[in-house]
């Protein structure tokens, strides 16, 4: 009675209509004497009445038709839920692969070579550069083939050319010791080592003929924009980057030598990690050079006269043959190998 009663519900108007064409269809048949009218009116009702019926019968069967689609739509949606929750554990799981990816590829960020690829490194770095960022020790190699190099190209190819140098503070008789006692202990000597043995002295001539000869190479290439900083404390590492790379040595002829890519991440630490250290450190005001113009073979006026001008007075204990020799050491290059 129930299902009756929800099925008359939903199709009472179809139901009304059926029951009406067939009371009148009978009613206006069963006259004595149907005429012309009532025959055609009853026809017309049978129709409706089939219609009704027809109505009824596709309502029947759109139902369970109906009740599918929801079926349908519903474990649809289902399924689509849990798609979207499969899909988000699949972007994570991708999210971690490529972490993982991302991690081994940045495992060789770091690439160890031989101490006798150094020169042919160094070489490469130098090429088509713009920059160079050196921390280190004295700065001998620096001043003896990395700078007149990179200036040369850069004057050919009519670009500027940026250096961020640190080095130990020629002033400070502690770290000057320090580094001279650290050289003096290492088991070789570095290939064409002539400076004799490693003393606070030597390495305060060393740091001063590496002021000079920056200033005197700032003072013909206009382009060329120095930074110099003295530390007051060393490092056993020398850092040397430009634009393709940073290499990394230890101040050790037999050691190995450190390289990262410019598109690894670890170039950018580098980077940052020299800006900092370089900010930190005491600035030498290259830019007071022009003042204290040194001519194509400095005299010793001039180069007294600089380190006057830098405020980093020669000690008064330097001799002519003193200052002879920083001038030799930052103007004649010899055959020092990278440390």
């Amino acid at each position: 009675m129930t299902r009756f009663a929800v099925w008359l519900g939903k199709n009472a108007d179809a139901f009304i209509a059926l029951v009406i064409a067939v009371v009148v269809a009978v009613l206006g048949l069963g006259a004595d004497l149907p005429n012309e009218t009532e025959i055609t009116n009853s026809a017309i009702l049978a129709v409706v009445g089939l219609m009704a019926t027809s109505i009824l019968r596709d309502r029947a069967r759109r139902a369970p038709v109906e009740a599918e689609v929801r079926d349908a739509l519903r474990e649809s949606t289902e399924t689509i839920g849990e798609l979207s929750s499969r899909m988000e554990r699949v972007e994570r799981l991708e999210g971690v692969v490529d972490g993982a990816r991302r991690a081994l590829d940045e495992s060789s960020v770091v690439r160890v070579v031989s101490r006798a690829q150094l020169d042919q490194l160094l070489v490469a770095a130098r090429r088509g550069t713009d920059r160079w960022v050196y921390k280190g020790g004295t700065g001998a190699y620096l001043r003896e083939r990395t700078l007149p190099d990179c200036v040369a190209e850069a004057r050919r190819e009519r670009r500027t050319l940026l250096f961020r140098v640190e080095l130990v503070d020629p002033t400070d008789d502690a770290v000057c010791e320090t580094l001279a006692r650290h050289r003096a202990s290492l088991p070789e000597r570095r290939p064409g080592d002539t400076g004799g043995p490693w003393t606070a002295e030597r390495v305060r001539k060393e740091v001063l003929a590496t002021i000079l000869a920056a200033c005197w190479h700032r003072q013909r290439f206009g382009m060329l924009d120095i930074d110099l900083g003295l530390s007051r404390s060393m490092t056993t590492l020398r850092y040397d980057l430009s634009a393709s790379r940073v290499i990394v040595t230890r101040d050790d002829p037999a050691g190995d030598v450190l390289v990262v890519d410019s598109d690894k991440f670890y170039y950018g630490w580098c980077g940052a990690e020299l800006q900092t250290s370089l900010d930190q450190a005491r600035r030498v005001p290259v830019e007071r050079a022009r003042t204290a113009p040194l001519g194509d073979e400095p005299t010793l006026a001039e180069v007294r006269r600089l380190f006057e001008v830098l405020d980093l007075p020669l000690p008064r204990s330097y001799a002519d043959r003193d200052v002879v020799e920083i001038v030799r050491k930052a103007l004649r290059p010899g055959a020092v190998a990278p440390v």
